[in-house]
C-alpha cells in the first residue's frame, strides 16, 4: 500500500485521473493478490477493461460506476478471473466485447473462458470512445492472446497480467512462453508511456525501470537453472530443480513456480543449450538444438 493510494477495497471506486476508475474485484487470494482490478476508462462512453470474474456484487458495481455509459468490453485475456464476467456484462449493457482470440486449443486451458467476441483484436488496433482512443498491444507470454492497453492521451497502459505489481507472473506451458514473455518485456521498454495499471496491485509510476527489472529478475532466474542444472551433473528432472532454482521462494508456492521452471526450460530448448528426453532435462553446451 502507499499513501497515494489508500487500501484496495473491493466494490469502492476509484478515480485514477480524468479518464480512469478501478475498481477491485473480491477475488482476494495467492494468484490475484487483493483481486482483480477492473478499470472504467473514458468520459462520456466508457470501456471497461477486464471486467473480472463471474461475480454479482461485482457486477453490480462495475454497472453502477458505469451509469450507462459502457459502450466496450475489453479483455487483456481470456483467463477466468479477468475476463468471466464478460459475457453478463455484455447482456447488462448491450457492450461490444472485444479481445483477442485464443488460436489453438491445448489441454491444460480450462483456465480460459470462451468468448463470442463482437471485435477480435490483433495488434495496433483502437477503439474509439468519443474522440479519446485504446490501443491494443500485444503482448504474448502469460497467454497467447495477451495484451495490453494503452491511452495515449495520458500514457497509461493496462498490463492484465503482462506485469503485476507486487509480485511476478507465472508463465504456464503450453500458452505461457517464457521467450515470449521476454521480449514483451523488452517492447515496453521502447513505448511512450509514464503508468501501468495492472490487473492486480497498485499503479506502477516507473514503467520502464519495472520493466527493465522483470527482465533482470527472469535471466537471473535463467542463470540459476543453468547452474542448477551443471550443479546436477548436467541432467536433471523439474522435480529435482526446482528447490535449487526457487530456494528464495517458500515451499508452498514451489507447487507453481514448477509452471515457470517448466518455461525457462522450454525457453533453453529453443535457444538451443538444453535438451530434453521424456523427463530428464540435459545441458547441451556444444549449442546443439534438441
Amino acid at each position: 500500500m502507499t499513501a497515494a493510494e489508500p487500501d484496495l477495497s473491493p466494490g469502492v471506486p476509484r478515480k485514477l485521473d480524468r479518464y480512469v476508475t478501478r475498481l477491485v474485484a473480491p477475488n482476494p487470494g495467492i494468484m490475484t493478490g487483493p483481486g482483480t482490478k477492473t478499470y472504467l476508462v473514458g468520459e462520456r462512453q466508457l470501456a471497461v477493461i477486464d471486467p473480472g470474474p463471474a461475480d454479482a456484487a461485482h457486477l453490480e458495481a462495475i454497472l453502477a460506476a458505469g451509469a450507462g455509459r459502457i459502450r466496450w468490453i475489453l479483455c487483456t485475456h481470456t483467463h477466468l478471473d479477468h475476463a468471466a464476467a464478460a459475457t453478463s456484462l455484455q447482456q447488462a449493457t448491450g457492450a461490444k466485447v472485444a479481445a483477442m482470440a485464443k488460436t489453438t486449443t491445448v489441454p491444460g486451458m480450462e483456465h480460459d473462458i470462451r468468448l463470442v467476441l463482437d471485435r477480435p483484436l490483433t495488434e495496433g488496433a483502437t477503439i474509439e470512445l468519443d474522440g479519446l482512443s485504446v490501443v491494443a498491444v500485444h503482448t504474448p507470454g502469460h497467454a497467447s492472446n495477451h495484451l495490453c492497453f494503452l491511452l495515449p492521451e495520458t500514457g497509461m497502459l493496462f498490463t492484465g497480467d503482462h506485469v503485476m505489481q507486487g509480485s511476478t507472473v507465472v508463465i504456464a506451458p503450453p500458452d505461457g512462453n517464457m521467450r515470449a514473455y521476454l521480449q514483451s518485456l523488452r517492447r515496453l521498454l521502447a513505448l511512450d508511456i509514464n503508468t501501468l495499471a495492472p490487473g492486480h496491485g497498485y499503479l506502477v509510476h516507473t514503467p520502464h525501470a519495472e520493466a527493465g527489472r522483470l527482465i533482470e529478475h527472469r535471466l537471473a532466474r535463467e542463470s540459476k537453472v543453468r547452474q542448477a542444472l551443471l550443479g546436477a551433473g548436467g541432467s536433471a528432472t523439474v522435480a529435482t530443480l526446482l528447490p535449487l532454482v526457487y530456494n528464495d521462494v517458500p515451499q508452498t508456492l514451489h507447487p507453481i513456480a514448477a509452471r515457470s521452471l517448466q518455461a525457462h526450460l522450454e525457453k533453453l530448448i529453443e535457444d538451443g543449450e538444453v535438451r530434453c528426453v521424456g523427463e530428464i532435462y540435459t545441458s547441451a553446451p556444444d549449442g546443439t538444438p534438441a
